[in-house]
Formats: C-alpha cells, structure tokens, sequence
C-alpha cells in the first residue's frame, strides 16, 4: 500500500504569518528523508502513531503542519500560528522542540532555526535596555565593553570578592560579575555580598572616573529569584545576571515581566547539552533568539577563539541573531520590529592577546570578558586589567600589540604569557 504523506507539500512555501523551523535530519535506518520529515511535521502538530476517526480532511489542513522544502538533510517545517499560543513561549518549545527529538524514525535531529512571525514577536516583552540602555548605565558609547568573572569563581567570602571585583575596576575592567554556580552558599550569602560589591563599586566609580557595574547571579526558584532582584534594584544595582537553561525560560519571561530597572546579563550555563552536537539537539542560534524575545539584554554566545567551543560562523549567526534589527534569509528571516537589540558576550578563555580577533570578529558592539586572562596576570589583577584596556585601546588606535606592549607593561608581561591570538 502506498505511503501517505500528509504532511509533504513541497510545491507549496510557508506563509507570512507560519512559524517556520530549519530542522538537520538523520532518519533512522531504512528510513527515509521524507518519511522522517513527515513524521516530524505530523507529531510536532496534529499527527499521531495511527489514523484515527476523529481526523477529518477539513481539520487536518487547518492545523497541520507542512514540509515545503527538503534539501539533502535539511528540512523546512512550515506550521500555522493558530496552532500556538501569543506570549507563550513553554508553549512553542513544547510543540516545535517537544516529544519529536525522541521519535523512533529519527536517529539524529537538530533545531538549526524558527523563525516567529510578527504578530508574535509583538506579544513577547524583549530586552528593558538592550544595547543602547547598556552604554547609557555605563556612559560608554564608542567602544566594547570589557567584563570579567572574579575568580576565584566561587569560594570567596563577600569581602574576598568584593576586592577582588574592585582591583579589577580600578585597573580598568568595566563590568564584572558572578560566577554562574554563585548565588548564595553559606561561605558568601547573597545580600551580604550584594552589599559589600555595590560599595567597592562605588568606590571604583569615585577613583577612576568612570561607570561601572557589578552584576550578581540572582539564579534560584521563581519566587527567590523575585526577591534577589528586588534587592538589587532597592540597594541601586544597575545589573543582574540569570542562568537563563537551568532557571528556565518560563523563569526568564516571569523576571522580565516585573520591569526591573536594571540590565538582565544571560549566562548560558548548561547550553552544550542542547547545542554542542551539531547532529542533534538545538542551535545555539535558537537559544539566543528565544533569549531576545523573552528580554535578556546580554548573553554570553562563545567567541571563536579562547576555551569554549563554537566556529566563528555559528557564533556570528548568534550575534546577528541579538544585534540586528532584521536577520537571516528568505523565508527564515527574522523581523525585530520593536523588539529592542540585545549585546553579545563574548567569554571564555580569552587574554589580551585575543582583542584584535574579538574586535575583528565583533566590533564595537560586544562585551569582551576575560577570567584567568585579567586574575591570571603574573603581576595581579590590576595589571591584568590594565593590560586587556591598553590592548583595546591599541586595537581601536590600529596599533599592534608588540608596538604597544612596549609603553605598557603590563600589556607586554601578558603577552610574553599568553601570547598574541
């Protein structure tokens, strides 16, 4: 008997108003591409193991889902926004990411894209700052920003990190936050380091002239999350920082909803899970996406170089993905419309060294965040700071580092250490 494909309409091409997903298929054996991407478009929406009586023509090709494109193993699922719910974002995951990944037919899947369409970009609140309301808390507007993590990342008392976070202010570091396994163990409870970092933070502001910020992991169940974040905005912080996988996006979008007035920092603890494998699981990409929509307004996405995996290709499509207005192609393209643009960060493993290909890579709008690269430094954390500022600052003049380590020492003690990049 021949196979029905009712899913299969490769004639045809998404509407302006479908949701559309990139999926990267690996059927299963004696499976085949179509019969993969049919199965995928039938249980990500209306279909089930088996005909059954109360499926009709009529309703089938209101709610079902379509595959208007199969190219080698990349297919384009098409799927009608009547079948989700605005503003819903647990909802959306739950069809286009949900019981399809552990389907029988499927031996690998990955979620490369989706793209929203406009009436439901509208109804998520997006980033409270974005990339201009950044640089007007810090008063920096023509260059990256420079971060870094205290480290040690996590065993300091609150008055161990709030030095550590100072020294690095004062020697030049812009933003300097928690690691993203800090929220508030016995041996540095929240408030009291909340406390002890908005001083030196004041106090770094007061001696270098410049604004700064520091931005505590406020990470925990909902309703403690909520507390955290009011007590960063009572004691005046201007960040705060969200494990936005492990908290979760429902997590994420409730925070946002509250309007608090500080910047929400995205560290993607836990991402690698989903992303790593480029056969199955998903995208970056889709996670920096979903973080723009739900209202982060940084988020860590890799660098290309330094410690972390991630090509520069995949890594830019997330840049894009946070910073342009309008991205992507045909019928994946992503209209921002008011959605406000978010910063990358890039983090993870970087020296000085490692500026001119961040620049390179990144420009100006990004935040550059260094951990052992600044608290490696052999001369300590100040000069570790001082060197990666002297090497931005040679990289926005066009000067090589080797000419400029040789008026900063600092920039020349890390260098002989790590090297150019």
């Amino acid at each position: 008997m021949k196979k029905k494909y009712f899913y299969l309409e490769l004639k045809d091409k998404p509407k302006e108003n479908d949701f559309v997903a990139l999926f990267k298929i690996e059927p299963s054996e004696k499976i085949t591409i179509e019969e993969a991407a049919n199965a995928i478009a039938a249980e990500s929406s209306i279909g089930t193991w088996t005909e059954i009586s109360t499926m009709t023509e009529k309703f089938r090709e209101k709610f079902k889902a379509r595959v208007t494109k199969i190219e080698g193993n990349f297919v384009e699922v098409a799927y009608p926004s009547v079948l989700f719910e605005k503003g819903n974002i647990s909802q959306i995951y739950s069809s286009v990411a949900g019981n399809i990944f552990g389907m029988k037919d499927i031996q690998n899947l990955r979620l490369e894209s989706l793209r929203v369409p406009e009436e439901f970009v509208l109804s998520f609140d997006g980033p409270g700052y974005g990339i201009e309301g950044i640089r007007d808390k810090l008063k920096i507007y023509n260059r990256p920003i420079v971060g870094t993590i205290v480290k040690p990342k996590i065993g300091l008392s609150p008055e161990s990190q709030s030095q550590v976070m100072y020294e690095a202010m004062i020697g030049g570091v812009d933003v300097v936050k928690d690691d993203e396994n800090l929220t508030s163990q016995d041996f540095c409870p929240f408030e009291k380091r909340l406390k002890k970092c908005l001083e030196k933070r004041k106090k770094a502001e007061d001696k270098t002239g410049e604004g700064k910020g520091y931005i505590p992991n406020i990470t925990a169940p909902l309703y403690e999350m909520l507390k955290r974040a009011e007590l960063v905005e009572k004691m005046g912080g201007r960040f705060a920082m969200v494990d936005i996988i492990t908290a979760g996006w429902s997590a994420l979008q409730a925070l946002r909803k509250h309007s608090f007035n500080f910047v929400l920092h995205g560290h993607r603890a836990m991402h690698a899970a989903f992303t790593r494998n480029k056969f199955h699981g998903i995208s970056m990409e889709v996670i920096a996406r979903t973080s723009r929509l739900l209202g982060i307004d940084q988020l860590h996405i890799g660098t290309a170089v330094g410690k972390m995996e991630g090509e520069r290709d995949q890594v830019q499509r997330c840049a894009d993905a946070l910073r342009l207005e309008e991205e992507g192609e045909g019928f994946l393209r992503q209209k921002w419309l008011s959605i406000k643009r978010a910063m990358p960060i890039a983090s993870g493993g970087l020296h000085p060294g490692h500026i001119p290909a961040l620049y390179e890579i990144f420009g100006k709008e990004c935040i550059f965040q260094f951990g052992g690269g600044i608290h490696g430094h052999p001369d300590g954390s100040i000069s570790g700071a001082k060197a990666v500022r002297d090497s931005l600052n040679a990289v926005m003049e066009n000067i090589s580092l080797i000419k400029a380590s040789k008026e900063s020492r600092e920039l020349k003690v890390a260098l002989d250490k790590w090297g150019i990049s």
